[in-house]
């Protein structure tokens, strides 16, 4: 079991765990109605306070996007780099991996290129692709800001990205090519993925609602959210993770959570449990019709009709998309740490029709073991256990 030493994360309820927790916690929601000023649809969004006041140092402004500069706002957390720089000090910087996930990058930066050069047909002065929007830019500026010179990589599988990166850590760790690494995932608000998704007919007008009655869609929010993974006591533990593919449909999941129930069984079969030793599910639960019913239809395979504590926390981020993963995840870690359950958010009328335990009011748990699960696009899954060590 890897040991989660330290954690950062910013998001639409402020900077921070406490913060997180505070809203998570109560089910309290962080959505408002969309007041972005580039962008005019009637949705609602989870926009991360500050982001647009803050600035990078001078020494890394190439390096400026929306993106990068959620990363720069969780990175400046103290406890976090303290434990991080005894962590090297431990390690060494070149022992340390960096695995972090995103859906997006940089590409509000570059969408605001695009529309600076459609109005006087010039790039914008120090627009530089692989710095702002590249998909690699997101390791190589956290790489920059934390001094780490260990192998990285920038995993991309839509909505399950930053959750994935657990699993490439663990396995990197496993095979002695590092000693701890550094995981999480960064995804900002931009018009191509509010576009998109409402092109798709899946962006709701109103705060999202999953599990609800009258759910009718997602709200998009973004996050930044970083880890610390290593071999060393902590209070909460990595204790294992499973992956699968359902090549069923591109923006669809399967009918009955084929390629989710795989990926919770591996995830068992991974940390050497058994689903009565699971105390609670942090699903994905996006408030799509078809996704809350498909992940339904997936727990009820792995644990039983109403089998385990359910809730999603998506009524409070919102979607964070390629961030979904590590804030989560984060989530379950608070769960586990406070032994309580998180509200499903936004939810008023539970769907009868689903077959879960939907906890929809905070409370006491006698919790040891927790799951989270992110299901992407194209049906990248991946289901996540952490486990209360002492």
């Amino acid at each position: 079991m890897l040991g989660i030493s330290a954690t950062t994360v910013v998001h639409p309820a402020g900077h921070g765990t406490a913060a997180l927790w505070d809203f998570a916690g109560q089910g309290r929601t962080a959505l408002r109605p969309n007041d972005l000023g580039w962008c005019d649809l009637p949705c609602w969004v989870g926009a991360v306070p500050g982001v647009d006041d803050s600035h990078l140092a001078a020494h890394l402004r190439e390096w400026d996007s929306r993106n990068h500069r959620l990363a720069w706002l969780a990175l400046q957390d103290a406890a976090f780099r303290r434990q991080l720089n005894a962590a090297v000090a431990k390690h060494g910087a070149h022992r340390i991996g960096l695995v972090l996930g995103t859906s997006t990058s940089g590409i509000r930066s570059t969408e605001i290129a695009y529309a600076q050069r459609r109005e006087n047909g010039e790039w914008p002065v120090g627009f530089d692709y692989r710095r702002n929007h590249a998909l690699d830019a997101l390791c190589r500026f956290s790489a920059q800001v934390l001094g780490l010179q260990g192998p990285m990589v920038t995993i991309s599988t839509a909505c399950s990205s930053s959750a994935k990166v657990f699993l490439t850590a663990q396995r990197w760790i496993d095979a002695g090519l590092i000693d701890a690494a550094i995981v999480g995932g960064v995804d900002s608000l931009c018009l191509s993925t509010l576009h998109g998704f409402d092109a798709l007919q899946l962006l709701s007008d109103s705060a999202c609602r999953p599990f609800d009655a009258e759910r009718k869609g997602i709200s998009i929010g973004e996050a930044a959210g970083f880890a610390l993974l290593e071999r060393a006591p902590a209070a909460v533990g990595f204790a294992g993770g499973g992956e699968s593919s359902d090549a069923w449909h591109m923006s669809t999941p399967h009918p009955e959570g084929e390629g989710a129930q795989a990926a919770m069984q591996i995830a068992l079969a991974a940390a050497g449990l058994a689903p009565a030793d699971i105390g609670y599910v942090n699903a994905h639960g996006t408030a799509t019709p078809a996704n809350d019913r498909a992940e339904a239809a997936a727990l009820a395979a792995v644990f039983g009709p109403r089998g385990v504590p359910v809730s999603s926390t998506k009524g409070v981020t919102g979607h964070t998309l390629g961030a979904a993963g590590i804030v989560e995840a984060l989530v379950t870690v608070l769960a586990l740490e406070r032994q309580a359950l998180p509200p499903t958010a936004n939810c008023s009328n539970p769907d009868q029709e689903l077959p879960v335990d939907l906890v929809t009011q905070p409370g006491p748990a006698r919790l040891r073991h927790a799951m989270s699960n992110s299901f992407g696009f194209g049906g990248s899954n991946c289901a996540l256990i952490f486990s209360l060590v002492k």
